[in-house]
């Protein structure tokens, strides 16, 4: 695969222009030449072959050569909403979300939580989606959202068409169960606790607004590992 290059603004006639971290990279780690030829994703779902017309001190201009339409998101719209864990297990968490195909990825704020993300911790995160998405050939970046409360959230999934899992050791069912008895579902929420576990409380909402408790097999598993078996198991399956 050709080197990939994300571009901030859509892509909507035959020029664009790559700056700061992109522009740096093409730049003084590709070395690149006027002439070269380049892969630019915008976002939008498709991917263009460009080619290097203007290299400034911090810019880079390319011609858009062809616009190629292709599509590797999964079928079924998959959040994870999770207690974040700490330091690096972040980043690792959102990269393999990426690669195993997210939309979409809520810190949750929880009783037991141990990282509750800044701003600058989100930005952090944003950049690792954009940096995932150029190795695995995704077109489409996940969304990492700002955090809510675990609350609100739970009382916001309503949609009649999207399947609501609360990540448990005691779950009622396997998440290969639950997703064999709803196959029209065409999106999944799930919440993944923190380290501590959830609270009654929390468990007693999930109930009470109709989430379903799932079991990921027989050992307790950490956050970022249940999040991405869920992930896996979703991409395996559509």
């Amino acid at each position: 695969m050709a080197d990939r290059y994300f571009v901030e603004s859509p892509i909507v006639s035959d020029r664009a222009m790559l700056t700061a971290d992109e522009a740096h990279h093409l730049l003084h780690v590709m070395r690149a030449k006027a002439g070269q030829q380049a892969t630019l994703f915008d976002g939008s779902g498709a991917e263009f072959l460009a080619r290097v017309e203007r290299l400034g001190r911090s810019e880079v201009e390319l011609s858009v050569v062809e616009r190629i339409e292709r599509d590797c998101e999964s079928g079924l719209e998959l959040t994870l909403a999770v207690a974040l864990p700490k330091g690096d297990r972040q980043r690792w968490l959102v990269e393999k979300a990426v690669e195993l195909g997210a939309r979409r990825l809520i810190p949750l704020e929880t009783a037991r939580g141990v990282a509750q993300p800044v701003d600058k911790a989100l930005a952090r995160l944003r950049r690792t989606v954009i940096e995932a998405s150029k190795q695995c050939g995704r077109n489409r970046l996940l969304e990492v959202a700002d955090s809510q409360p675990f609350a609100a959230y739970c009382q916001s999934v309503c949609r009649p068409d999207s399947l609501r899992i609360l990540a448990h050791p005691a779950g009622e069912a396997t998440l290969s169960e639950v997703l064999r008895d709803r196959p029209e579902i065409c999106s999944l929420a799930a919440a993944i606790g923190p380290e501590g576990g959830w609270t009654d409380d929390e468990l007693g909402l999930a109930r009470a607004h109709d989430w379903q408790s799932v079991r990921l097999g027989p050992r307790v598993l950490r956050v970022e590992t249940a999040a991405l078996a869920i992930a896996a198991v979703v991409s395996g399956g559509f």
